[in-house]
């Protein structure tokens, strides 16, 4: 039986954060929820306008799904571009894509301003196609891609195998613009520069209630009050039982991880040598990369504190084997999950939840990019009361129907999956 051990992130980050409960009353020009991307992204950018800020995290910095991530910092939504565009019209839809088109650029900008020492690798992602539907996919993806300006490349299965060390797949969209981080260093990196701008960052600080007085944001917190002229609600799919104006609606969707030892000389020469971050084209989709260490993580859908955990246990095993033959038996040492916020039609929002008061939410598994767009220019908005900087605008109502009912779906499928493959 191998010794596992936690989430790798939180084992291997270089950054650190100094940060302490909140324990006085203060009154401030913005109040962020939540320390993840947004949150901390929000702060930096907030701080760095010179606005009066504070950060209150329930837990540690990055806790949430921020520190639980892949470390794909990609460009765009998971959506294709026509999609998008049928989905917000022509107007909308240009503007979102151009935005988290360049998202991957602001991400290594802001690591090589402050930096931030997180691993960073720009060496682009490869979307793998598990199957030739797989393929068919990528190559309207490729078509739709370039028409909006995307550098998309389509390659062949044997550029694919060189590339991956896999013979797994039929061929691969590499999209030079995206790249790897160890993303809750990144995190805390963004949070050590918003406390380098000024701003006050508290974790181990549970809000409990908030509400609007007429002129400013109350929040309850550590038996504290703070007052805020603005407010940005950024827990995501990590948001807990606040009393607040609203509760953020999405389906709740699990995603596992599983990190061997550091590969062999030989092995790491000829797995993923270039250091693409990878995911592949399957309904159920997994991913795998490399950290600086040169270990191999595989990603999959799943819950590994439910009742499917042995089943995802066992297929990381076996997809491993799969993958990679002659690394099929390296002992895998970490093993975590986080929670993805999805909205049914795929695309984040932007809710306007109350005087001068914003939450982020629904990335559906790309909070990197995104997440920094939206905390900064969300941070933006509230701060100046200019919103045409904001990728979306927002909504004054999001609901989900059998949000429930669609997430316990989604497990038992991926359990499913898991144990028939």
């Amino acid at each position: 039986m191998e010794n596992r051990q936690g989430n790798l992130w939180q084992a291997t980050a270089q950054e650190k954060v100094e940060a302490t409960p909140l324990s006085t009353d203060l009154s401030v020009d913005i109040a962020i929820i939540g320390g993840g991307f947004t949150g901390c992204s929000a702060a930096l950018a907030a701080a760095g306008s010179g606005a009066s800020t504070v950060l209150l995290e329930a837990n540690t910095i990055g806790h949430g799904g921020s520190g639980r991530n892949v470390g794909l910092a990609n460009a765009g939504l998971w959506l294709p571009p026509d999609q998008i565009v049928a989905q917000m019209g022509e107007d909308a839809g240009h503007k979102l894509i151009a935005l988290l088109g360049e998202a991957p650029e602001r991400v290594f900008a802001l690591i090589e301003k402050h930096g931030i020492q997180c691993e960073p690798v720009r060496n682009g992602t490869l979307h793998c196609a598990h199957s030739p539907a797989g393929l068919n996919d990528l190559q309207e993806r490729h078509r739709q891609g370039n028409r909006f300006g995307a550098p998309l490349r389509l390659l062949d299965a044997t550029e694919t195998a060189r590339r991956t060390g896999s013979t797994r797949f039929h061929g691969a969209l590499f999209d030079p613009r995206a790249g790897t981080i160890q993303p809750l260093a990144y995190c805390r990196g963004l949070v050590r520069a918003a406390t380098q701008a000024g701003a006050r960052i508290h974790d181990r600080t549970t809000v409990s209630g908030l509400s609007h007085d007429g002129d400013a944001w109350v929040i309850r917190a550590n038996g504290h009050h703070l007052r805020a002229k603005a407010l940005l609600m950024a827990t995501n799919a990590y948001h807990l039982g606040i009393e607040t104006p609203f509760r953020p609606q999405f389906m709740s969707v699990y995603y596992s991880q599983f990190a061997t030892d550091p590969l062999p000389h030989d092995l790491r020469s000829e797995i993923l040598p270039g250091g693409e971050g990878c995911w592949d084209t399957a309904l159920v989709m997994s991913s795998f990369r490399v950290d600086a260490a040169g270990r191999l993580i595989i990603g999959g859908m799943g819950n590994l504190e439910g009742a499917g955990s042995p089943v995802h246990r066992a297929w990381a095993r076996r997809k491993l084997r799969t993958l990679f033959p002659k690394a099929g038996d390296l002992p895998i040492r970490h093993q975590w999950q986080g929670r993805i916020a999805m909205t049914s039609d795929h695309v984040p929002k932007i809710l306007e939840f109350g005087p001068n008061a914003y939450a982020c939410f629904g990335y559906s598994g790309r909070g990197i990019g995104p997440g920094t767009v939206f905390g900064a220019s969300a941070a933006e908005a509230l701060l100046t009361g200019d919103t045409s900087n904001l990728p979306i605008a927002p909504v004054k109502h999001h609901s989900e129907q059998f949000a429930a009912l669609r997430s316990a779906y989604y497990e038992f499928g991926a359990t499913l999956t898991h144990a028939v493959k």
